[in-house]
């Protein structure tokens, strides 16, 4: 029977033999080949409104709504991709036309619309935005803010061709 004795020099030299032998030694790098779509939230599609006009601003502003749209398996960036932004604000409810805009991703799938500040509806500070074009799966999202001074709110989608 072998008797091993392990020393910080002997985990050094291991390690690094490891390394250069380009074993993986850790968890797995996450891989976007089977991310999954994501799935519409509940009350997500609440006072939603088809066809809100691309707009450079929401109101007055002073609030972000940002994310990212990449397409599901291969995680993908997605341009050009139109999101539609609406929420209970300072400026006006989210059933109201003027609290409802969309942006469009850039060319990393990142999407940023500025809006007034979301404030508490039926006890909750939360924002709802929509990707409802032809290409992919329409999807629903409802972020509730960790707090209602939070002045940015992020959400992400991943999209299922249609």
């Amino acid at each position: 029977m072998v008797d091993t004795h392990f020393n910080r020099r002997t985990l050094i030299a291991v390690g690094g033999a490891v390394l250069a032998a380009g074993v993986s030694v850790g968890p797995a790098p996450a891989r976007a080949a089977g991310l999954a779509p994501t799935q519409s939230m509940r009350g997500g599609a609440n006072n939603y409104q088809p066809g809100a006009p691309i707009v450079d601003r929401i109101g007055g502003g002073g609030f972000w709504m940002t994310g990212t749209v990449r397409r599901a398996g291969d995680g993908a960036p997605l341009a050009g991709q139109r999101i539609q932004i609406w929420a209970h604000t300072t400026e006006g409810h989210e059933r109201d036309p003027h609290s409802h805009g969309a942006t469009l991703s850039d060319e990393n799938g990142v999407f940023r619309l500025e809006m007034p500040q979301i404030v508490p509806a039926f006890g909750q500070a939360h924002g709802h935005l929509a990707y409802d074009d032809d290409a992919f799966e329409t999807v629903f999202l409802r972020p509730i803010m960790s707090s209602a001074r939070d002045t940015e709110l992020t959400a992400d989608f991943i999209l299922q061709p249609a």
